[in-house]
């Protein structure tokens, strides 16, 4: 191949990349929002950028090599600007300090911007200039498989350019638009949202924030973002926060790239987007291409959600080496377009070549459908793509050997999965290199011990039975929910968890992780073992938790006679409706109605069992305390089960009203508008409906003490401050004076105030650990502790009473928690047996096998 080398150059040439020479064309607009909030239109950014290209450019009379440690910052963005209008070819590298060393030593630059503390510092290194770079060089980008090496992309001012355009045209960018640029921009990805943005003159809302913090929100709400931008790794985080849920008018698209995005994900996030007034665009593209290549239109989502969609404007795909299968044309996916890069740089010298590359072998097997789409099938080589940095998996494997590691990788575009053999591996020694060598977040790299690496019958390594083993936080889901495997993408929620079996998964997941993180309901099964197991002095138990626990300790020692501190039934109630809202109504749609129904069932069942032993022996127990319906029913019954009675004939009404789709769409378009209406309705039958019933206690009815359990819905989706705060005064309100006594009032209020206002509380280990217990075991405290303590109390101190009562309902519930976990243990015996004599295991002692 014949390479263009440039002749030297003799002064700064005049980029040819109009978002970064012409910005003053767009006048007094929004052009950023900086990470402190500060707004700065379009002349105040020209003004910076002339000020830096100026600081750039210094006394040289030639082009210079420009190095930036380009954060999600003010200061970078105005470097990079100011470079591209100067002329000068510019290196964007990633911010840690470690890279940025080791890009200056691999490419030393002229001129860089790094972080100096809280300022920026701009080092010159030389007067003039060291290299000679090609007269279209414009932009150095790390190549997605190279991190760790110092080999770069490099990009003309054309392709930035073309790039951009197409973008702009096919997303129908306006320049009134406002996107968030929270993904980095020394990324591709993250780098072409700033090009494509500032092409059409809209503002960028610039922010390092993660999805899950309440300043990204706050700051898309503040400025009416209306495009958001992810890799697949954002949208499973967006599922943690209740982005279904959030109310974004401005919205108007989102896209997704960095990666394959689950079919199933993008139907629903299509749905989700149909629903909500914003469009969904899938897309495909590698650095080498300056970010894009394909995209899905929107109105494809739904029915070609497998898809990449078809070239981007201006680009055309080809099947390389392509033969034909039942399900159509079948090849090397090859692209061409003025975005496609010069050629590769892996050394200063590389700076000086002209074009060395035509089209793009992008490595991706692809599969063209009958509509003229593109389906990603395979890879040609061992690569994944997760936070959208490609990883050869053989360089990985290699550089582990280099440092005396008998590893084999594997993984998918969601993480890195290193089996380490020997059984003396430092884990976390391995993860730190792996992290370190090829620039992956801890996250993403999970490092497994094995005695010896899996093998085929021809000797080769069994990369399918890396993922096969049992992790012990997979054990923790087997025993939990009596099932024989777990699934990846399986989560305390969809799998069907609920407050009985939360604290009890809370409980064993410290066990192995440390510390819970927050949110990890939601979290699946391999973003759990991704994470780093932290210890604390002190660990964060989530308040619900904490409050269950001191509610029925008050239930028992009031009815104990140890003191009379009335509330904590109805404290109960509120938290049960915080936990129908966080589990029940997780999914929306149809499995709504059939989980809550579940939980119903899972209250009922050994309550009306228990029940029923207990009418043999106890005459005030009968056929309306075994239904639960005794608090409607009239006669001599046992009044002290109400609060079983109201939470099941809770839970079975709140089952049927969301079997109706209408009603399933308006809880998940309004989330907190809708429990505010309930409440409403709630409220008017406590008030309609007074005296209907049992009188011995209107507040242990139904219709009087389902506004408790709605209260606490309403709080779980009480997502803003001012939110939080109308429903702790609605809930000071609605409480004060509701039972005549100020402590009662108080004990919920205060309850209320806290799930509002403290997400956990940090309690000393043994604390810790006993109110865990005792809130798991809340629901088998409170049916055992009447058949306890009458017995007892003629007999033992009243503190003792009160203690036993405990006790004997937290070894009940250990009981069946034993039972439990003896049957999903041998569920997971049966299926690995199963599997040993479907999938029998390569000996130990393996033949040679020929090369």
């Amino acid at each position: 191949m014949t390479l263009d080398v440039a002749p030297q150059a003799t002064g700064p040439a005049q980029a040819a990349v109009p978002f970064a020479s012409n910005l003053r064309r767009h006048g007094n607009r929004l052009a950023v929002v900086t990470p402190d909030g500060t707004p700065l239109t379009y002349h105040e950014l020209a003004d910076r950028v002339d000020a830096m290209r100026v600081r750039l450019t210094g006394t040289a009379t030639a082009r210079r090599l420009v190095l930036i440690a380009a954060s999600n910052d003010i200061e970078p963005l105005v470097a990079y600007l100011a470079a591209l209008s100067a002329g000068h070819p510019v290196l964007l590298a990633p911010p840690q300090d470690d890279r940025v060393e080791a890009m200056v030593s691999a490419y030393d630059p002229d001129v860089v911007l790094r972080p100096d503390g809280r300022a920026w510092r701009l080092v010159q290194r030389r007067e003039n200039t060291a290299h000679d770079p090609h007269p279209e060089l414009a932009l150095l980008l790390s190549t997605s498989g190279s991190t760790g090496s110092p080999k770069l992309v490099r990009l003309s001012a054309r392709n930035v350019r073309a790039n951009a355009e197409s973008i702009a045209s096919y997303l129908d960018i306006r320049d009134t638009d406002r996107a968030i640029a929270s993904l980095p921009i020394h990324y591709s990805y993250g780098l072409s949202v700033v090009n494509s943005n500032l092409l059409r003159g809209s503002a960028l809302l610039l922010t390092g924030e993660s999805v899950v913090t309440p300043r990204f929100w706050q700051l898309a709400r503040q400025w009416g973002a209306t495009s958001l931008h992810g890799v697949p790794y954002t949208f499973e985080l967006l599922d943690t926060v209740g982005f279904d849920r959030m109310e974004l008018p401005s919205l108007r698209y989102v896209t997704q790239a960095g990666g394959r995005l689950e079919p199933d994900r993008v139907r629903r996030l299509a749905e989700l987007g149909q629903r909500e007034g914003w469009r969904l665009f899938v897309m495909y593209g590698q650095t080498e291409a300056t970010a894009r290549m394909a995209y899905l239109p929107p109105e494809l989502a739904l029915t070609h959600p497998d898809t990449i969609g078809d070239a981007i404007p201006g680009g055309s795909f080809r099947l390389a080496d392509a033969r034909l299968t039942g399900d159509g044309e079948e090849g090397q996916l090859v692209y061409r377009g003025p975005n496609v890069m010069l050629g590769y740089a892996e050394s200063p010298d590389d700076l000086a070549l002209g074009r060395t590359v035509r089209e793009l072998e992008t490595g991706d097997i692809a599969r063209r459908t009958p509509e003229g789409l593109y389906r990603i099938v395979g890879r040609a080589s061992r690569f994944i793509k997760p936070f959208g940095l490609r990883i050869d998996l053989d360089h990985v494997e290699a550089t582990l050997a280099l440092a005396g590691h008998e590893a084999a990788c594997t993984g998918t575009d969601d993480g890195l999965l290193v089996a380490v053999a020997g059984g003396a591996a430092d884990v976390e020694a391995v993860r730190r290199l792996v992290r370190d060598s090829f620039g992956l977040p801890a996250a993403a790299v999970r490092v497994r011990e094995v005695d010896e690496l899996p093998r085929l019958a021809n000797g080769k390594i069994d990369y399918a039975g890396l993922e096969q083993a049992p992790t012990a936080l997979r054990e923790v889901f087997t025993r939990v929910f009596g099932i024989a495997t777990v699934a990846d993408d399986a989560t305390f929620v969809n799998l069907g968890g609920d407050s009985l079996s939360y604290v009890r998964m809370a409980t064993e997941l410290e066990k192995v992780l440390g510390t819970v993180p927050e949110g990890w309901p939601n979290l699946t099964v391999r973003e759990l073992e991704r994470l780093r197991p932290r210890r604390r002095r002190f660990p964060a138990v989530e308040t619900n938790v904490v409050l269950r626990a001191l509610a029925i300790l008050l239930v028992v020692g009031t009815h104990v006679g140890f003191f009379g501190i009335m509330g904590g039934a109805h404290l109960l109630l509120v938290l049960a409706g915080w936990t129908f809202a966080r589990f029940g109504l997780a999914d929306g749609e149809p499995a709504v109605a059939g989980r809550v129904l579940r939980g119903a069932a899972r209250v009922a069942v050994p309550s009306m069992l228990w029940l029923w032993v207990r009418a043999f022996t106890e005459p005030d127990v009968g056929a309306a305390n075994i239904a639960l319906l005794s608090n409607y029913v009239p006669g001599p019954v046992a009044r002290g089960y109400w609060f079983i009675e109201v939470l099941v004939q809770a839970l079975l009404v709140f089952g049927l009203l969301f079997a109706v789709p209408a009603v399933r769409a308006a809880e998940r378009r309004h989330p907190f508008r809708f429990p505010l209406a309930v409440l409403a309705v709630a409220l008017a039958l406590n008030l309609g409906l007074a005296g209907v019933g049992q009188p011995f206690d209107h507040a242990m009815s139904l219709h009087g003490a389902l506004w408790f359990f709605v209260l606490g819905w309403l709080a779980l989706r009480a997502d803003t401050p001012r939110r939080k705060a109308a429903v702790a005064l609605l809930g000071l309100l609605l409480v004060s004076g509701y039972f005549g006594d100020p402590v009662r009032d108080g004990i919920v209020v205060g309850g209320l105030v806290l799930l509002l206002t403290v997400p956990t509380i940090a309690l000393p280990t043994p604390f810790a650990r006993l109110l865990t217990v005792i809130a798991g075991a809340s629901l088998s405290i409170y049916l055992t502790h009447y058949a306890v303590y009458p017995g007892l109390l003629a007999h033992l101190p009243t503190p003792v009473v009160f203690a036993a009562s405990i006790a004997v309902g937290v070894v009940a519930w250990l009981a069946v928690e034993f039972a439990v976990r003896l049957a999903g243990e041998r569920a997971a015996r049966r299926a690995s047996a199963v599997q040993r004599a479907t999938c029998p295991t390569t000996p130990k002692t393996l033949p040679k096998v020929a090369s």
